[in-house]
């Protein structure tokens, strides 16, 4: 705890047996009181490896319900537990788990709300070895992300997050794409609702074992980022709604 928060790491987890004791042994517990594995059914021995590690809380999806669908099983599990604070960590050790005292402490301490790890800060994601289309792609939709919402963020598609169960009650995220652009609607869905987001300079490694998405699931998402943001911004001034950005 910090400040008398309960903190949980979650981890959603998909194909993740080479990478998720690596992940693990790195996490923080003299902060970190709870871990949370979702695996996705997963096809090699994730969950098995995550009974080895002692993980007290394991849910196994009996169908695949894709990055998005398990995200929702990891922050609806947190929130069962009564956490105060709720770490997104992906287990496939492309983000170090070294930053979670940071981040948490910032969201203990009554600063923010939400803080992201983000690879764009500093030069991170070329070092570790980002492809340089990844990184234009990244560049340009943050750019028009930032215009269409207002916003200053130097990236919105890091998967390292932090944040209050306050604002995982208080936006809708159960509604979301089941997919990858559910990370996008989220941020969206917490600048709706006012919050502000901090960023923290982040690491990050790209191997073989670590998870990506091929060249036409990318392009897909791009395209479901810019709806995002536009859906955002039609809701801002007054021309449409949708869904995702009512209240729970």
């Amino acid at each position: 705890m910090i400040n008398n928060k309960k903190i949980t790491v979650v981890l959603p987890a998909y194909n993740a047996e080479q990478t998720l004791e690596q992940t693990y042994n790195e996490i923080p517990f003299d902060i970190v009181d709870e871990v949370i594995l979702v695996d996705d059914r997963s096809s090699d021995k994730t969950v098995e490896v995550g009974q080895q590690l002692g993980i007290r809380h394991i849910v196994k999806h009996d169908i695949n319900k894709g990055y998005g669908g398990n995200q929702k099983s990891c922050y609806n599990k947190a929130l069962e537990l009564n956490s105060d604070i709720v770490v997104m960590l992906h287990p496939d050790y492309q983000y170090t788990p070294k930053l979670i005292h940071s981040m948490c402490y910032i969201i203990a301490n009554g600063l923010y709300e939400v803080v992201l790890g983000s690879r764009i800060l500093g030069k991170g994601a070329l070092k570790g070895g980002m492809p340089w289309y990844k990184y234009v792609a990244n560049r340009l939709l943050t750019l028009a992300q930032n215009i269409l919402m207002g916003q200053k963020l130097s990236e919105y598609h890091t998967g390292y997050r932090a944040f209050s169960a306050k604002v995982l009650k208080d936006i809708d995220y159960n509604v979301n794409s089941d997919d990858f652009v559910f990370d996008n609607q989220m941020l969206a869905q917490i600048f709706f609702a006012g919050y502000e987001i901090a960023e923290v300079t982040c690491p990050t490694k790209y191997f073989d074992e670590a998870s990506s998405i091929n060249l036409a699931r990318s392009s897909k998402y791009g395209i479901g980022v810019l709806g995002v943001s536009l859906a955002y911004f039609f809701q801002k001034i007054g021309i449409a709604r949708f869904k995702i950005f009512r209240k729970p």
